[in-house]
């Protein structure tokens, strides 16, 4: 409080000098000289009256701007002035001078009134209306907090689902449509269609920290999730969530849920529905009357101001449609694959080890590493089954994809008809040929090492004694029995000469 009564004292009574009154007040001299004047013009003199305040001397020397005569002035426009000042690159110093153009510099209130005035006209709106958001800046999404029951016709299960809201910055222009979920393909999906509802795109979207959305939340760097950035960078928008526990930063999202939640969800609360796209149809309907609704205290409409401020500015939609694209990540196995949905696709097998992007769409799935695309497969639903390109495997495994029973067949046959047993045994005695190309190909290449007279003898012995396999014929060889005799048949029977008690004989069994 500035503290009149004592300044006239010390300067009338006590007879100080400006800058020992400055010094006492803690106040500059030249300000002392000021109020010194300014009391002198207001014909204030000491001693003063006791009834009169600090209060009373401060009106009569700082009257409100109303009580000191001057022209009438020409009130601006404020609720045109909000609605010009969400336009690109407007600025209150320019309506200022247009307004000053328009009713002549002595009706018009100096800048500095101007902005105060305007700043306690735009006090008295509500509070989602006090930010002033760019048209075509920002679009705000989140979902409603209540649910809405569908009844399966079938079997008359009840099912919740949920309603996702995207509002338009600028104009509160609004889209709303129920989902099953929250799940990634839903919030997805969801944003693409609001694009398309208002016919563009905005430069950001303004999220929650919901897990579709972002990874890992943060104030200062939040981890947006790989599918979510896929979609932005399709629509080439950026992607800005709102701080952790910091609902103002979403405020318009906030009162345009509660808007749909009023104006549509209220009214649909006697309705029964039986499935998703009748409750669609519902809330589409009673969303072009939220949104051609009069607002109670600006001007016009959502769509008023969405086709007059926003339309012009969006961004153009894609030429290319969205397809739900889900992005991870993945450690390329030992086997030169990666796993997608039990499904595995094969990448370059230089690539075994190294952490790759995945790109899973409905009918594709494209693997990146390092930004580049190193694979390219058809989507296959087939569980555990594998898509194997030929190029990415190594020479020495392309090779051993040519082989096939007949080239086996065909090389033992060259050796003999021991090897050639030998050979078929090992293809029929697997649950697949396949299985058994390995044993084939090590079998066939003992010829290397031993030659054919060998290799052929020593699959003959293997044959006589019952064990028609790689390892037997490589022990034959290693120990030299290919080159043995073959042993003597003998009697297998035994004959019991003599009787026995552990014997019953088959009269103990009548």
């Amino acid at each position: 409080m500035r503290k009149f009564k004592e300044l006239m004292r010390l300067k009338f009574q006590a007879q100080l000098t400006h800058r020992q009154i400055a010094r006492s007040l803690g106040i500059g001299a030249g300000t002392v000289s000021r109020y010194v004047r300014d009391l002198e013009a207001a014909g204030l003199a000491w001693p003063l009256p006791a009834e009169l305040s600090d209060a009373d001397i401060e009106r009569r020397l700082f009257p409100e701007p109303g009580a000191r005569p001057q022209a009438a002035k020409a009130a601006p426009e404020f609720a045109a002035m909000h609605q010009e000042l969400k336009r690109k690159g407007v600025t209150k110093a320019l309506l200022w001078e247009e307004y000053r153009e328009q009713v002549g510099p002595e009706r018009a209130y100096g800048y500095s009134q101007f902005c105060e005035r305007y700043r306690r006209w735009r006090q008295r709106l509500k509070r989602s209306m006090r930010q002033t958001h760019r048209a075509g800046e920002k679009l705000f999404v989140d979902y409603a907090g209540p649910t809405i029951e569908l009844i399966d016709p079938a079997s008359g299960e009840v099912r919740a689902a949920q309603l996702f809201v995207a509002v338009l910055g600028a104009s509160s222009y609004t889209f709303a449509e129920a989902t099953w979920t929250q799940q990634l393909p839903d919030w997805c999906e969801s944003h693409a269609r609001a694009f398309s509802f208002f016919g563009g795109c905005p430069e950001l979207v303004v999220p929650d920290n919901l897990r579709s959305a972002v990874s890992k939340a943060c104030r200062y760097e939040p981890d947006l999730n790989p599918t979510y950035a896929q979609l932005a960078a399709h629509f080439d928008v950026a992607v800005l969530p709102a701080r952790p526990r910091r609902p103002r930063d979403k405020a318009k999202a906030e009162v345009g849920v509660q808007v749909v939640e009023r104006w549509i969800l209220a009214r649909l609360r006697h309705r029964t529905f039986f499935s998703l796209a009748e409750l669609n149809a519902a809330i589409a309907e009673l969303l072009e009357h939220l949104n051609t609704r009069p607002f109670t205290k600006l001007p016009g409409s959502r769509r008023e101001l969405f086709e007059r401020l926003e339309r012009p500015v969006l961004k153009p939609l894609p030429s290319v449609t969205y397809r739900y694209t889900e992005v991870k990540k993945a450690t390329v196995h030992i086997d030169y694959h990666i796993e997608v949905d039990a499904h595995f696709y094969s990448v370059p097998h230089r690539l075994v080890g190294a952490q790759v992007e995945v790109h899973a769409s409905a009918t594709t799935v494209a693997v990146l590493h390092r930004g580049a695309c190193v694979a390219h497969h058809v989507r296959s639903r087939r569980a555990g089954a594998h898509t194997t390109v030929a190029e990415h495997m190594p020479s020495s495994h392309r090779a051993h994809m040519q082989w096939t029973p007949g080239r086996f067949l065909n090389w033992a046959a060259d050796i003999g008809p021991a090897t050639t047993a030998v050979v078929k045994h090992l293809l029929t005695h697997r649950p697949h040929p396949e299985h058994g190309y390995r044993s084939c190909l090590g079998l066939l290449n003992l010829e290397k090492r031993y030659g054919r007279v060998r290799l052929e003898a020593a699959c003959a012995r293997a044959h006589r004694i019952g064990s028609p396999t790689r390892k037997s014929v490589l022990s034959i060889l290693t120990q030299g029995l290919d080159r043995s005799p073959p042993p003597p048949a003998e009697q297998t029977t035994l004959a019991l000469t003599e009787p026995h008690p552990n014997v019953r004989g088959s009269d103990y069994y009548h």
